[in-house]
C-alpha cells in the first residue's frame, strides 16, 4: 500500500486560484479603476521604488575573486583560440608539404624508371655488340674487364656466344669469371 500523500495546494489548484483572483479583480469596480487609470494616464502611474540592497561586507572579496577568475578564464580561452589557429595553420602547411613531397617522390620515381630503362637499353645494346663480335676480339676486351662486370655481360648473352668468348680467354680469367657467374645466385632464396 503506497504511503498517504500530503495534502496541499498542487499546481492545478494554484492556477485555478490565480484565475479566480484575477476574475475577482476584474469584476470588482476597484480593480477596473486601477487598470483604467494606468491606461488613461501612463505618466502618473506609480513608479516602483528601486530595491536598495546592501551586500554583506564578506561578499566583496568573493565578487573580486570571481571577477579575477573570469578574467583568467577569458585569457586562457583567447590563448587556446590562438593555439588552435596556430595548430590549424601548421596542419595546413604540413599537408601542403606532404603533397609537395609526394609529387616530388612520384617525379623521382618516374625519373628513376626512365634512367633504369635507359641503362637497361644501353646494356642490352652493348651485350648485342659483344655477341656479334668475333669471339677472339671480344675475348681480348673481356680479359681487361673487371671479373664481375665481364660476368654480367656474359650472363646476358646467348650461351653459344658466351662459350665462344670464354674459349678464347686465358684459362685463369675464364675460370674466375665462371666462378663469379656461378656464385651470383648462390645466396638467392630457395623458396
Amino acid at each position: 500500500m503506497p504511503p498517504p500523500r500530503k495534502r496541499g495546494i498542487g499546481p492545478v489548484q494554484l492556477i485555478l486560484l490565480a484565475f479566480l483572483l484575477s476574475a475577482g479583480l476584474r469584476l470588482g469596480t476597484h480593480g477596473m479603476a486601477i487598470a483604467e487609470s494606468l491606461i488613461s494616464e501612463p505618466d502618473k502611474a506609480p513608479a516602483p521604488e528601486p530595491a536598495q540592497c546592501e551586500s554583506p561586507p564578506d561578499v566583496a572579496p568573493l565578487l573580486a575573486s570571481i571577477k579575477e577568475r573570469q578574467d583568467q578564464l577569458e585569457k586562457r580561452e583567447r590563448e587556446m583560440a590562438e593555439r588552435r589557429l596556430t595548430r590549424d595553420q601548421i596542419e595546413k602547411r604540413v599537408a601542403a608539404e606532404m603533397a609537395d613531397l609526394k609529387a616530388a617522390q612520384e617525379k623521382l620515381a618516374g625519373t628513376l624508371a626512365i634512367a633504369d630503362s635507359a641503362a637497361e637499353n644501353d646494356l642490352n645494346r652493348l651485350t648485342e655488340v659483344y655477341e656479334n663480335m668475333k669471339p677472339k676480339n671480344a675475348a681480348g676486351i673481356f680479359e681487361t674487364m673487371d671479373m664481375s662486370f665481364a660476368a654480367g655481360f656474359l650472363s646476358r648473352m646467348k650461351p653459344q656466344s658466351a662459350a665462344g668468348i670464354l674459349s678464347e680467354m686465358s684459362a685463369e680469367k675464364a675460370y674466375a669469371i665462371s666462378v663469379v657467374m656461378a656464385g651470383r645466385n648462390a645466396r638467392a632464396p630457395k623458396e
